[in-house]
């Protein structure tokens, strides 16, 4: 199962937060209250997401947190990398360093390529998209998108969207 780490979700809730308004000072109590989580664990994700220039912090009485770039800059790409690491879904998927099985394996090449798709489709979804959410992508939308296509196709080769377009069409 595909799963972020809990406190890479929490640092989305935070930074999602302080997206709605992105240049105002943020006080972390603030923050943890207006989200829920305990303070102690919203200090610490603020102080990691300074240290990844994802917030900048102002010391003093009226300091705080404030985004370090504006909401659409900052993808979910961004913090999760700062959080957990370069996104990939297997130890090859970033380098084959310490690999044994790199000469004889047929399948590191599309891990590759798997994890390129997530990493971009994370890169696609900022925090401004997360402050505003479009609804469902359109049939174009999802056409377009590199994680999807023939792979899913219906015995005859058509593709699931194909699929679904020819039936609404249809009906």
């Amino acid at each position: 199962m595909l799963r972020l780490a809990k406190l890479t979700d929490y640092a989305i809730v935070v930074l999602d937060d302080m997206a709605t308004e992105p240049e105002r000072l943020h006080a972390a109590k603030e923050v943890a209250d207006r989200v829920e989580l305990p303070y102690p664990t919203v200090s610490k994700l603020l102080k990691q997401l300074t240290q990844a220039d994802l917030v900048a912090s102002v010391r003093g009485a009226r300091g705080g947190y404030r985004l370090a770039r504006s909401p659409a800059d900052i993808s979910l790409a961004d913090v999760i990398a700062v959080m957990e690491g370069p996104i990939g879904l297997t130890e090859c998927s970033g380098s084959h360093a310490g690999c044994e099985r790199s000469n004889t394996c047929n399948v590191s090449a599309n891990w590759v390529r798997i994890s390129s798709a997530i990493r971009a489709a994370l890169g696609d979804v900022t925090l401004a998209d997360l402050s505003h959410p479009g609804g469902e992508p359109t049939l174009d939308e999802i056409r377009r998108a590199p994680t999807r296509g023939p792979s899913r196709s219906f015995g005859s080769g058509e593709t699931w969207y194909a699929r679904e377009e020819r039936e609404s069409h249809s009906g």
